[in-house]
């Protein structure tokens, strides 16, 4: 059967990528190719650990990294698949993402433009005042920093909340 007559379309399969100086072709995960990945949308700790155990090195690690540090910073915090990344809230409203792809983990904060300082990175497609940083390696954690930008982010309605 082809994947017309399925109903799936050629853009849902994963991307092939060539390695130009070793010549190998290489398939990455969906969720590595710049589209959500095909994770389900699930509210709770597993589904957002099974995501990211899903994840190649070196993101599943940064990921880890970030989950470990937001678990630390936000007692009551909050953790969801939705829209292929791992999203993360206190209360009732969702406060930021985090999600991989090829070459990088992107860690992105709903109203982070209202942080201060202000992340650098402004994403395509994910509303005006979002925020973040795009994490290559461990080294890119700043730990820090990092947390400063949860608590604050924290402090505030997240999407899908009530305000406080």
């Amino acid at each position: 059967m082809t994947s017309r007559e399925t109903g799936k379309s050629e853009t849902e399969t994963p991307a092939t990528r060539t390695a130009a100086d070793l010549g190998v072709a290489i398939t990455l995960p969906e969720a590595m190719t710049g589209r959500a990945s095909p994770a389900k949308a699930a509210v709770g700790d597993k589904p957002v650990f099974a995501y990211i155990a899903s994840l190649p090195q070196p993101q599943r690690g940064i990921a880890e990294a970030v989950d470990a540090l937001a678990a630390k910073t936000l007692p009551d915090l909050r953790r969801s698949v939705k829209w292929g990344m791992s999203y993360y809230g206190v209360g009732d409203g969702w406060c930021f993402s985090c999600g991989g792809f090829a070459g990088h983990v992107k860690l992105m904060f709903i109203n982070g433009a209202a942080l201060e300082p202000v992340p650098p990175v402004a994403p395509v497609g994910m509303g005006k005042s979002t925020r973040g940083v795009e994490l290559e390696s461990m080294d890119d954690i700043d730990e820090r920093q990092i947390a400063a930008w949860m608590k604050q982010v924290a402090s505030v309605p997240g999407v899908g909340g009530k305000k406080r």
